[in-house]
């Protein structure tokens, strides 16, 4: 007798040849935090990554066109007559609004994505193991932390990879390209190794040069939290293939759904 497949209201993850996209509990004071350091990072946290690069677009062009990262530099050095002399005005009342909805809507998404966890995970929702397609293949299996660590320390951009989060790596790649293109930071350490300091010091852009730090620890933190959060993800679904396969339906035992 064929048994009736069991419909599911809430899937608690997504497997496509562009990446795994999942739901787990977050804490929303740290995913606010990476929104503060810049737009958007939040966002990409909770796997939104639409609304995550458009509010990283809109940082980069407001900011570009505001100069306040080169008004920051000024003002951590004392100058504050020059911070205020390249500041543009104009634009910054325009970045204010964006930046605060970047912070307040990603605290909230988490919120609710967590709720929705709770609500999804009770259900014992099935998870997809691999999806197979003619130019690409994802599937889930358990990936090292330390090696996701690694490759984004090397350039920002790579642990996605590593982990098949392919739209995300692209986007990485390109903007890391960007930044390290307009700030010059390769030349500057090129100087730097040479002992011309003031050439290196010369030759930085400040504007461009402060995107880096963010971006840089930023990969660091998601490459690591994605991979341990994947290899839960492995974990839930080796669990349920067992429980569905082989259990006993007179077994009785109570158990998270994921460990």
């Amino acid at each position: 007798m064929n048994q009736k497949k069991r419909e599911v209201r809430r899937n608690i993850a997504k497997i496509s040849i562009w990446g795994t996209t999942y739901i787990h509990p977050r804490n929303p004071y740290i995913v606010a935090l990476w929104s503060v350091t810049f737009p958007g990072y939040g966002h990409l946290l909770l796997h939104k990554y639409i609304r995550g690069f458009a509010l990283i677009v809109w940082e980069i062009f407001i900011n570009q066109k505001s100069h306040l990262n080169l008004s920051m530099v000024y003002s951590f050095l004392g100058e504050i007559h020059l911070a205020k002399e390249v500041l543009n005005i104009n634009y910054v009342y325009m970045y204010i609004p964006v930046y605060l909805f970047a912070i307040w809507d990603s605290y909230r998404t988490t919120v609710e994505l967590n709720n929705i966890y709770l609500l999804t995970e009770k259900n014992h929702p099935p998870i997809e193991a691999i999806t197979v397609k003619p130019f690409e293949i994802n599937y889930v299996d358990k990936r090292n932390p330390i090696i996701a660590v690694f490759w984004s320390l090397g350039i920002p951009g790579l642990g996605q990879l590593y982990l098949h989060q392919i739209f995300s790596a692209i986007f990485v790649l390109i903007t890391t390209v960007i930044f390290v293109r307009f700030s010059h930071v390769v030349a500057a350490i090129h100087y730097l190794m040479l002992g011309n300091i003031q050439e290196s010091t010369d030759i930085l852009n400040k504007q461009w040069l402060l995107y880096l730090p963010s971006l840089y620890f930023f990969n660091i933190y998601e490459t690591y939290l994605n991979t341990v959060e994947n290899n839960k993800l492995f974990a839930a679904e080796q669990k349920m293939f067992l429980i569905n396969n082989y259990q006993s339906i007179n077994l009785k035992f109570k158990s998270n759904w994921v460990k």
